[in-house]
């Protein structure tokens, strides 16, 4: 078996990089399907359609329910609960696929105590530089949000890392049943959220004027981003450390941002341009690069042709600080 990067056959790397595009073009369908329905109502029909009939189909993995249930509970209802919440009090979609990537270091450094998986020098120094990446795209988004939309938004990035680290932990056989049957304990949660946060008639509406732009919606984000994006990323945290799997996520804000400028018209500027060359650069070296493929001299420059630029004028002493000189 041929191996590429960081001990990680060539077919589950190709996976991997699928699974972040899937992801990144999820935040543009979501947008584009939700319209006037609210946004948990729209996260409780996604888990319906994962886990109906498919659980009547899909045998039970092999491990405890009350495994079963935590992954469920902490990957399916905590993020995207947390996450629509955010939406719902004016994250925008861009800035919330950027916070949301704080899983991946999260996931790391909670793996590196329960699990005793610690990253290596160049797990740790991929991720450092793709969250500079991220913040540096953030600052280029711009925007103010409120401090409980950003909370929530973080809080949908640990809840999601604990959920990282159960599925690691279980090594379950077969990404799908695990996807599928720990999806069964989301919808019923976030119906009951929606019902309190948005009230009976805004959920009745909602299901009334779904649309043939929700039904689409709902299938690329139920099928594809859940049944085939986190049955392979399941897998995939059942047969390597969580360190070689999660900093792949850290490419799906870059296929978001692609998407919405091909898509929607959001050019991106500058600072999201450096900010996600500084995401794939990341990703490569936490994923075992040759170390001459880096150069952070050269990330310096980059940053430093965008000292003079706005927002992060007003932050260069702290990206200088974070780059190194």
């Amino acid at each position: 078996m041929r191996v590429t990067l960081g001990g990680v056959n060539r077919r589950d790397t190709a996976l991997a990089a699928l699974v972040a595009a899937l992801w990144g073009f999820n935040f543009v369908v979501i947008d584009w399907g939700m319209g006037s329905v609210p946004p948990l109502v729209f996260a409780a029909i996604r888990f319906t359609v994962v886990a109906v009939p498919a659980c009547f189909l899909v045998p039970r993995p092999p491990v405890p329910f009350r495994t079963v249930a935590a992954v469920g509970a902490f990957m399916s209802l905590g993020q995207f609960g947390f996450l629509y919440l955010s939406m719902h009090l004016g994250m925008p979609p861009g800035l919330a696929a950027l916070i949301l990537q704080a899983q991946v270091p999260l996931t790391i450094v909670i793996a590196a105590a329960v699990l005793r998986e610690p990253p290596s020098r160049a797990q740790a120094g991929g991720v450092a530089l793709g969250v500079l990446g991220l913040v540096v795209v953030a600052l280029g988004l711009g925007g103010h949000v409120t401090a409980a939309a950003l909370a929530l938004c973080l809080l949908a990035g640990l809840s999601w890392a604990i959920g990282n680290v159960v599925s690691r932990a279980a090594r379950a056989p077969g990404g799908l049943a695990l996807t599928v049957w720990s999806a069964t304990v989301a919808p019923v949660p976030l119906l009951g959220l929606s019902l309190l946060t948005d009230g009976p008639a805004a959920v009745g509406h909602g299901f009334a004027h779904l649309g043939w732009h929700g039904v689409l919606s709902t299938v690329y984000t139920a099928g594809l981003c859940s049944l085939v994006g986190y049955a392979i990323f399941n897998r995939l945290l059942s047969r390597y450390p969580s360190g070689q799997v999660v900093p792949w996520v850290l490419l799906a804000p870059v296929v978001a941002m692609a998407s919405a400028w091909a898509l929607l018209g959001e050019a991106p500027g500058p600072a999201e341009l450096a900010g996600a060359v500084l995401l794939v650069t990341g990703v490569l070296i936490a994923q075992g690069a040759p170390r001459s493929q880096f150069r952070p001299r050269a990330a310096y420059k980059a940053a430093a042709a965008l000292r003079n630029w706005g927002p992060v004028r007003d932050n260069w002493g702290r990206m200088r600080r974070l780059i190194g000189d």
